[in-house]
């Protein structure tokens, strides 16, 4: 039998403690919590402060300031770029160009690529630089100092306004490294060669007619000669891009204004290319082989006062203006001030003719000394008692003889100073040539009143005064063209943009002397050539008659002051019955061999002239010179 069950007894729950207030340690006081409003308030005001700062801040950007930042956003968004725009060309009278602007590039490398660390290598650099040297013409210590100078740059620059034609030959070079390297496994040591593409001014005749060009300094502007002359028309006017960019880069889709640049113009000279090769290899083979200071060639076309060729030695070479010489870097057939000595003469003698006060047979009795003022003048050699014509005096370049002509053209020596001074000044000498060259000089003439009383006798055979080579070529042109000056030019013309040739002004034209004064001098100058007794024999050319003049003077030492060495020289023109061309030559202190202008300067002369009569087929005189005689019988 089973035992009844017990009934549960219900578990007892544990009693809920009952709170007590929180008291302080060590009080019996109890602790009660603060109301939360105040510091709700609290933070609610600082947050309304703070967004008030936002709100207030914000409309100052948005509305107050906001064309400010506008701008300041788009000086950083857009980039302005300048478009350059491309150099006129200078060319000579047919068209050929004498100087040209290509395409050239900066050669430029990032040397960090070659760093033994980067490209696990030793001597890469070294190795960059002897590839790159022969190609670049430069030495490779020069190209690896350059490479190993800023380890860490990512930009150098190995060589300036490099050719098209070089650029070639380095991408071939770092086509072949990096065949070379993908299959031995090697280093490309010209993967950090890169161009940066300019504009370059190339002379294609090298040192032609240099002097006269001038050349293009490093600003792209000219820096001397006719590039500087006519830098404004040569320039053109720059173009603008402006794109904007983010991050360096361009936006593809961005907007974009361009300016294009408008090109500079053509300029063509009055310039003939051959005729300045002859001019310039002439008088740079005497100059050398007379060991002379310098030397200069002027051709003049005598019925338009063109000049044809302004040639002076020694030259230098505009596409190499590190290595040039700066002593040799103008044009010292512009610049150069000197005495003209006896080609001189022929101003004097224009003088006497068209005052009347003689004539190409007049007798002058030539005495071997002449004492004047504080001096005792004597002619080039001694000699007895010359019995000579007006002519004579001429033929022989007599001092004496041309001292007591010009003593004629006044009643007194300040009259006969005051009319010689005239026709001077009419002839160009003491003022411009009109060429409005850079650094031209106009050459050193004083009023009378301002001669000493040596002077007064030296000016008439052409010592103490000063000129330049193109205004002693425009003397004799002058002659040439019937005793009228017609103003010397350098420029036929300028081809604008457009294509479309404006002709330059036609050149002033001034009345000297006479046609008749101007036919007995031209006749004179033929027995200066002809004449057996005449000082310019070397400067006759067979079928052509010639007339010219030589010069022998003392020359002022630019460096002292004082007289040192001689200016020899020679001028004259051709056909002499129906002149074309003038023909200039002077050679600054000879020191080897003769030093005498009809000696040096007019085999000069005659090659130049002879050149330049063939290549504009002038044809040959179809008359006999006149033969004006030299001398009469004293008995």
């Amino acid at each position: 039998m089973t035992a009844p069950k017990q009934p549960r007894r219900p578990v007892p729950r544990p009693a809920r403690p009952v709170a007590r207030p929180a008291r302080l340690r060590g009080s019996g006081r109890p602790i009660r919590l603060g109301n939360p409003r105040p510091r709700l308030r609290l933070i609610g005001f600082g947050l309304a402060v703070v967004l008030l700062i936002f709100t207030v801040r914000l409309l100052q950007v948005q509305a107050v300031d906001a064309s400010a930042y506008a701008a300041r956003a788009n000086l950083n968004r857009y980039i302005p770029v300048t478009l350059a725009a491309e150099r006129g060309a200078i060319t000579d009278r047919g068209g050929v160009d004498l100087a040209t602007t290509v395409d050239a590039y900066d050669i430029t490398a990032a040397p960090d690529l070659l760093t033994p660390e980067r490209i696990k290598a030793e001597g890469a650099a070294r190795q960059a630089a002897g590839l790159l040297a022969p190609v670049l013409g430069e030495k490779a210590d020069a190209l690896e100092e350059k490479l190993t100078a800023n380890p860490k740059s990512k930009y150098v620059v190995l060589a300036r306004r490099q050719t098209p034609q070089v650029w070639r030959k380095i991408a071939e070079l770092k086509k072949a490294q990096q065949e070379k390297a993908k299959h031995q496994q090697g280093v490309n040591v010209l993967a950090g060669v890169n161009r940066e593409s300019h504009s370059k001014r190339v002379y294609p005749n090298g040192d032609l007619a240099a002097g006269l060009l001038g050349f293009v300094n490093s600003e792209g502007q000219g820096g001397g000669g006719l590039e500087a002359q006519l830098n404004e028309a040569l320039a053109g006017k720059n173009g603008k891009r402006v794109y904007a960019q983010s991050g360096g880069r361009q936006v593809p889709t961005g907007d974009v204004k361009e300016q294009a640049a408008v090109p500079g113009s053509d300029v063509e000279l009055t310039i003939d290319r051959d005729i300045q090769w002859a001019a310039q290899n002439a008088i740079a083979s005497q100059v050398r082989d007379s060991q002379a200071d310098r030397g200069y060639v002027v051709v003049q076309d005598t019925r338009s006062g063109e000049i044809l060729a302004m040639a002076d030695a020694p030259g230098y070479d505009p596409n190499d203006l590190e290595h040039a010489d700066r002593a040799a870097m103008g044009n010292a057939a512009l610049q150069d001030a000197y005495e003209p000595g006896s080609v001189s003469k022929v101003m004097t003698m224009a003088a006497v003719l068209e005052e009347g006060v003689a004539a190409p047979d007049t007798h002058v009795e030539v005495p071997n000394r002449l004492a004047r003022a504080d001096r005792s003048f004597a002619d080039d050699v001694d000699h007895p008692t010359w019995h000579l014509t007006l002519n004579g005096v001429l033929a022989k370049s007599s001092n004496i003889g041309t001292i007591l002509a010009s003593e004629q053209l006044g009643k007194s020596r300040e009259e006969a100073d005051q009319t010689l001074y005239t026709y001077l000044r009419r002839f160009g000498i003491g003022r411009p040539t009109g060429l409005g060259f850079p650094g031209e000089t106009p050459g050193i003439l004083a009023k009378p009143s301002q001669w000493s009383a040596s002077q007064a006798f030296t000016v008439p055979f052409g010592q103490g005064l000063s000129l330049n080579a193109v205004q002693a070529a425009s003397v004799y042109s002058t002659i040439a063209a019937g005793g009228e000056r017609v103003q010397p030019s350098l420029v036929r013309g300028i081809k604008g943009p457009d294509g479309r040739f404006t002709p330059a002004p036609a050149p002033p034209r001034t009345r000297v002397v006479g046609e008749k004064t101007a036919r007995q001098l031209s006749d004179m100058l033929e027995s200066v050539v002809d004449d057996q007794d005449g000082t310019g024999i070397k400067a006759k050319i067979p079928g052509y008659r010639v007339a010219g003049k030589t010069g022998t003077s003392n020359r002022v030492d630019p460096t002292t002051g004082r007289y040192h060495g001689y200016t020899a020289s020679f001028a004259g023109y051709a056909p002499a019955d129906q002149p074309r061309l003038t023909v200039y030559c002077a050679i600054q202190n000879p020191t080897k061999g003769s030093y005498f202008g009809g000696q040096i300067c007019g085999p000069v002369f005659k090659q130049v002239m002879e050149f330049a009569l063939k290549t504009l087929q002038v044809p040959p005189s179809g008359s006999q010179p006149p033969r004006l005689p030299v001398s009469y019988d004293g008995q």
